[in-house]
């Protein structure tokens, strides 16, 4: 069964090229978030098939990433707080969900649009916040696509050295999400400490 899915999601992506990459991984960065593991793992093993070019498959990936975040800090920065509150429920982002991705957003501030695109499951959101902080779109733009580069990179490498070996993927993938969340959570550390000491020398 799972050698299927894979079978299948292989052929997609092979058959849609880069531009598929693109689209979907735009899909994925926005409110309609589905694995990004299942676009960007596949390009990897293409890539070491020689089907695919490793520095066009990663800009692709990456560059969708940042095209469905815009989409969502846009959406929030035009369209506010009402318009996720009256929708937003209908693509799973309930009052709750989004208090908490504020409360996140205002704690660590704006650095956490790249920690964020590390951790499975917040990474799409994170940018809901930001488009109603208003914040800074090339700061935006600059960490969102540093964030979800580093995270493109990760899977394309899975799917290169991996991707023949279809019962190790779901292993790697839980082994690098908790080191991706050390790494997280040592940045926002560091942030953090130069935050305050820079506060205080004001």
């Amino acid at each position: 069964m799972l050698e299927n899915i894979v079978t299948y999601l292989v052929d997609l992506v092979d058959d849609w090229g880069y531009l598929g990459i693109f689209l979907l991984m735009a899909l994925e960065s926005s409110f309609f978030p589905f694995p990004s593991e299942v676009v960007m793992i596949p390009a990897g093993y293409l890539v070491y098939t020689g089907q695919m070019n490793l520095y066009m498959a990663f800009g692709a990936g990456a560059l969708g990433s940042l095209a469905g975040a815009l989409f969502n800090y846009y959406l929030c920065y035009f369209l506010g707080r009402p318009f996720i509150a009256k929708y937003g429920k209908y693509v799973g982002i309930t009052d709750e969900k989004m208090a908490k991705f504020e409360s996140f957003f205002n704690r660590y501030g704006e650095i956490s649009t790249f920690n964020c695109r590390l951790i499975p499951g917040i990474r799409q959101y994170i940018s809901l916040p930001a488009g109603l902080a208003k914040m800074n779109i090339f700061t935006f733009s600059l960490y969102t696509t540093l964030g979800a580069g580093i995270w493109v990179a990760i899977l394309l490498a899975i799917g290169y050295y991996i991707g023949d070996q279809k019962e190790l993927i779901k292993e790697y993938l839980t082994q690098i999400t908790i080191y991706l969340l050390l790494v997280v959570g040592l940045i926002t550390a560091i942030y953090i400490y130069l935050h305050r000491r820079k506060l205080r020398k004001r």
